[in-house]
């Protein structure tokens, strides 16, 4: 009896980079499907659930990408409450890469450096890997600060933070340079977060800051977040700061998606969210 996995998108085509990363991990046969809402999920995992024996469920799992992250977790609430034992198929939850990508940097960054009780700062950590992120790095001990243009935004997504994760991380406004020294005051590690092509932390900055131990930039377009961390670095030395770039957190970012869709298939009932991906990447690295 093959592998199943039906790949869940809530966009209008299903993302051919989940469906490859995802035949890369695994011997399994694809159901790909987009424009997938919390209204109309249903069906599609009943033909998941009936079309199998419960002794043979463990050979059908479910994956819910997205480019809507916030539509994505209608969806996957949706399906959690549709799938019952002894029909549970397991279930893995990354739209746009989110929590395979926060695990891959939190992990990096973690593995360099000691956060519990130590302050991280996630500059513009509004969207979905910073909001995980901080969870993550909250999780672990550390106090968090995420920056955004726009503090209104921030104390929303805070409030999200701690609703999903609880523990709310601090804010701060960050809209020019003038604006990182308080906002790193006392920080040992940074991760950007900011969207592509954006300059979030000059080099002059990171490598004169007296506290900074850890640089870490999530972006791999130019101009990158963190000036002058090239997107290859893993754990390199500059003025003694290890750096960490996007392709090179990348590579650990897919070695656990491989190992998340793997483990999909290895025992039923699972949801793989925030804290059970990152709890792969240990095994994954």
């Amino acid at each position: 009896m093959r592998k199943i996995l039906l790949q869940l998108d809530s966009a209008p085509q299903p993302s051919v980079f989940d469906a490859i990363t995802a035949l890369d991990s695994e011997d399994c046969v694809m159901l790909r499907h987009g424009g997938v809402t919390d209204e109309n999920v249903v069906p599609l995992v009943h033909g998941c659930m009936f079309t199998r024996s419960p002794r043979d469920i463990g050979g059908t799992a479910i994956f819910i990408g997205g480019s809507s992250v916030e539509e994505s977790e209608k969806i996957l609430k949706k399906v959690r409450h549709t799938l019952w034992s002894p029909f549970d198929a397991s279930v893995m939850f990354d739209p746009n890469g989110c929590n395979t990508t926060s695990a891959a940097a939190v992990r990096s960054m973690t593995s360099a450096c000691c956060v519990k009780g130590k302050k991280v700062v996630i500059l513009s950590g509004t969207g979905p890997v910073g909001q995980r992120s901080a969870g993550l790095f909250m999780g672990l001990g550390a106090s968090v600060l995420i920056t955004s243009r726009n503090i209104d935004k921030a104390k929303t997504v805070a409030d999200a933070v701690r609703e999903r994760f609880g523990s709310s991380p601090d804010c701060a406004v960050m809209r020019q340079d003038s604006d990182l020294p308080s906002v790193l005051d006392g920080a040992v590690a940074v991760l950007c977060c900011g969207a592509a092509g954006v300059r979030l932390i000059p080099e002059s900055i990171w490598k004169e800051h007296p506290t900074l131990k850890v640089v870490a930039d999530v972006n791999a377009v130019p101009p990158l977040g963190a000036e002058a961390v090239e997107t290859g670095w893993y754990g390199r030395e500059e003025s003694g700061k290890l750096l960490y770039g996007a392709i090179g957190i990348g590579g650990l970012k897919m070695k656990i998606h491989h190992r998340a869709v793997a483990r999909l298939f290895e025992s039923k009932g699972l949801v793989l969210d925030t804290e059970s991906i990152y709890e792969l990447a240990a095994s994954a690295e």
